[in-house]
């Protein structure tokens, strides 16, 4: 396609209205107003902020309210490239959409956005032009093994398993992770949803452990690869992200929710490779998962947990950047809390960007949507304006550029 992407009607006339250029991831409450805690580091391990996390305050803010929204949405979409008269591309171009995901893979096609390293990279360059004033969020699961969406099958270098890395010693991961990120930094891709920082407590565990997702049943060792493997991402400005919080190492077991039920088998330790990650000031993002912890929050997982997201990640542990949910289209999440009331509840949470795969179902319509539904938040009172600023603010900080 024609590297300079056509702007469409819409496009133009919305940029003329803003004097600008075309800006810009598995119980339902009652829609009481949503409030998000204090993110004021408290406790001991929080008493310096970590530095990868800029904190700005809210203030008036010129960009309208709808794009402000749009700003805070990670969504998939089907295509090898993209062509102005995309869904997707009007998605970025005219409401201003804060990111997309890529796959290899697609539960209705054989290939999705990957078949070779020149097409994705032509792929993410023609995405960018659609957001020629801010830095487009271009989100990808590279964890090595069996998670690896850039692979061996369209030309890519291999890249090992956390857990066939883990132990050998620093310069092995360093070389491992160095591996990774070129391929990453090559294609232009500026957030991985990796390291997993998940403590390999239970081997069998078939969500992490049985498919060598993690680096160590040792806290300080998955602390230390990751910290090598952030660094990695750092020198060539990719962003990085903890996952899955506040940790599924243990799982054993789902729950009536269908995803997985730590509450059982959990222990803080779990906790510490956060609390290092953080305290070294090398976190750019964390992952609130799909997981159900009943010693913190029996009533909803993580990701949709205040106490979770809000009390422990943010007020206990200190984390005043940006939050990102697992894939909100789940099926174990909208079938037991609806899509909509699934939205209210990771924004309540204290959640800033909000993930929709499109793989379990697949929504052409999922920014649009999103859009009104959260905008009608604010028009109620369930969510505040202010709300969607901070995470705003966090996100910008991270991802810079205006609209």
């Amino acid at each position: 396609m024609a590297h300079d992407l056509e702007i469409t009607r819409r496009a133009v006339l919305q940029a003329a209205a803003l004097g600008v250029g075309s800006v810009l991831l598995d119980a339902c409450l009652p829609a009481t107003s949503v409030q998000e805690g204090s993110a004021a580091p408290s406790g001991p391990s929080a008493s310096e902020p970590p530095a990868s996390a800029p904190s700005a305050a809210p203030t008036a803010n010129p960009i309208p309210l709808r794009r402000r929204i749009a700003r805070l949405l990670v969504v998939g979409f089907r295509g090898l490239r993209v062509e102005a008269a995309d869904w997707i591309a009007e998605s970025i171009a005219v409401d201003g959409l804060g990111g997309v995901i890529l796959f290899d893979k697609d539960r209705v096609q054989a290939t999705r956005n990957v078949r070779t390293k020149a097409q994705v990279t032509r792929l993410i360059s023609d995405l960018n032009e659609l957001a020629p004033d801010r830095e487009l969020i271009v989100a990808i699961d590279q964890e090595g093994g069996l998670v690896t969406r850039l692979s061996p099958a369209y030309g890519f270098p291999a890249v090992a398993s956390e857990a066939a890395i883990g132990a050998k010693g620093d310069p092995a991961v360093r070389a491992w992770a160095d591996g990774l990120v070129a391929t990453l930094s090559a294609v232009g891709v500026n957030l991985n949803l990796a390291p997993v920082v998940d403590v390999n407590v239970n081997p069998r565990n078939p969500a992490i452990g049985a498919i060598q997702r993690a680096f160590s049943p040792d806290p300080a060792l998955v602390a230390r690869d990751a910290a090598i493997e952030i660094q990695a991402h750092r020198a060539a400005d990719v962003r990085t992200t903890l996952k899955h919080f506040p940790g599924l190492g243990s799982a054993t077991s789902n729950t009536d929710f269908g995803v997985s039920d730590v509450t059982k088998t959990w222990t803080q330790r779990e906790l510490d490779p956060y609390r290092d990650l953080l305290g070294q000031g090398l976190v750019d993002v964390i992952m609130a998962g799909h997981v159900v912890n009943g010693q913190i929050d029996p009533s909803a997982p993580a990701s949709l947990s205040h106490g979770t997201v809000t009390d422990l990640l943010r007020d206990e542990l200190g984390w005043n950047g940006v939050v990102i949910t697992d894939d909100l289209q789940a099926g174990a999440i909208t079938d037991n809390f609806g899509a909509e009331d699934a939205i209210g509840l990771a924004l309540d949470a204290g959640n800033d960007l909000l993930l929709f795969a499109n793989q379990q179902v697949y929504d052409p319509g999922i920014v649009t949507s999103t859009i009104d539904l959260i905008e009608g938040f604010v028009t109620s009172g369930r969510v505040t304006e202010a709300r969607i600023d901070r995470s705003y603010a966090r996100v910008t900080a991270l991802f810079p550029g205006a609209g």
